[in-house]
């Protein structure tokens, strides 16, 4: 998979494949990007924590473009040791990331030390975890004041409710295909 901008734009990464993986495509993450840069968010500085990561492409591309620290969460040890693998060939400092081979919900159940400014989620489709996953987010925490929440899902699911997502504005909720993007702020 080729990133799309930034310091590491025109590089490639190397993604996992098998079943459930469905890396973002170039023209979905293109459109990802066009929406985040036209609600002004500024790379410098930002905190991005990529959640349900697959291959990490969102938040490695996040990186690219100047975001200052990135988490990614995965479960799959193959595709979490590959996110490492390709943040080392691309030269970026360990001090700009952390990859934990490890289940969301046990991450999420803890406060970080400093919320993130860009939450991506993008769960296995079929298992309907984004409610879950966005709860326990904002529930403990992880969203910074005016931060964004970007989630990737199957264009069926429609945006969850809850007392927690209520605390949100609904920015985007845009059909790509078969993919729907789903864009929050705090």
């Amino acid at each position: 998979m080729r990133l799309i901008s930034g310091k590491y734009g025109g590089r490639v990464i190397k993604t996992a494949s098998g079943p459930g993986y469905r890396p973002a495509t170039s023209k979905v993450r293109q459109a990802i990007f066009s929406m985040l840069e036209s609600r002004g968010i500024d790379w410098d500085g930002l905190r991005v924590a990529d959640m349900f990561a697959g291959s990490g492409s969102l938040a490695i591309e996040s990186l690219s473009r100047g975001a200052e620290y990135a988490i990614f969460v995965e479960k799959n040890g193959r595709a979490a040791t590959l996110i490492g693998a390709n943040l080392k060939d691309l030269g970026a400092s360990p001090k700009e990331y952390k990859v934990f081979k490890a289940d969301l919900f046990k991450v999420l159940a803890k406060a970080p030390a400093k919320p993130f400014d860009l939450i991506f989620i993008d769960p296995p489709y079929g298992f309907d975890l984004l409610p879950k996953a966005l709860d326990a987010a904002l529930e403990n925490g992880w969203l910074s004041e005016d931060g964004f929440v970007l989630a990737e899902v199957e264009d069926k699911v429609a945006p969850p409710e809850s007392e927690h997502v209520n605390r949100l504005e609904l920015l985007v909720n845009k059909l790509y295909g078969q993919t729907r993007i789903l864009l929050w702020q705090k």
